[in-house]
């Protein structure tokens, strides 16, 4: 199996561990995140990584080197201008038909394998690893009528479930006839795309564990988590 994983964000959300250092390299536990994906994909059966890389591009190149010491292939793609979460694989010549894409920031306990074999079952161009998220909203809520301004219901700090996408995916090298080159250009703009087309786009759920460490609020529970999640033990070397 092959993957992409995008690793030039600028971790803007994450400061101030990501003033000085880039994302992928922000520790989880004792060792960077990016090297716990690496780890992770490599027990999935994953043998080539190519990782998009902009912001301080030169650190994480100089730590992950060529993938000697993760048992994989890694290369770069260096973007010379920002494109988006899908634009870069635009600057990757040799993908084949089918290729993991996933954000170089989380933390999870997903079967990448299950999920790849699931989307070559399902023979979508697109699958989306969800999770089912409940989100807290820290105030009292009101629907009110528009027009005369009445209060008709009120909920305080009501609980919401979503489904929302890991960043993880599995691409058909197909979709990529839709991404324009040299621009920027995301995943929102290529799922509504697909969308209004009628292309059909598969959902994996993943029912056990997942973090974004976008913010410092996940960060510190992701590392209190590592600790003590049976699936992260072999990383923690």
């Amino acid at each position: 199996m092959r993957a992409v994983i995008l690793a030039g964000g600028r971790g803007t959300r994450l400061r101030p561990y990501t003033i000085t250092l880039p994302k992928p390299l922000v520790p989880v536990g004792e060792h960077p995140i990016l090297s716990i994906i690496l780890n992770q994909l490599k027990a999935a059966g994953v043998l080539h990584v190519t990782l998009a890389v902009n912001h301080m591009a030169e650190l994480v190149m100089s730590y992950f080197g060529n993938g000697d010491k993760f048992g994989l292939t890694i290369e770069y793609s260096r973007e010379d201008m920002p494109l988006g979460t899908v634009g870069p694989l635009t600057l990757i010549d040799d993908l084949p038909d089918n290729f993991i894409v996933m954000n170089g920031d989380i933390l999870t306990d997903l079967n990448y394998k299950d999920l790849y074999d699931a989307h070559i079952s399902s023979g979508a161009a697109l699958t989306v690893a969800t999770y089912e998220r409940e989100v807290l909203v820290d105030f009292g809520v009101l629907k009110v009528d528009c027009k005369s301004r009445l209060v008709q219901h009120f909920w305080e700090k009501p609980k919401y479930d979503f489904t929302v996408s890991m960043g993880i995916y599995v691409f058909n090298k197909s979709v990529l006839q839709r991404v324009p080159a040299t621009q920027p250009y995301g995943f929102d703009d290529l799922v509504l795309g697909m969308l209004r087309a009628n292309e059909p786009i598969q959902a994996y759920r993943c029912g056990s564990y997942w973090l974004d460490l976008g913010r410092p609020d996940d960060y510190e529970r992701a590392n209190q988590d590592i600790a003590v999640i049976p699936a992260f033990k072999p990383f923690q070397i």
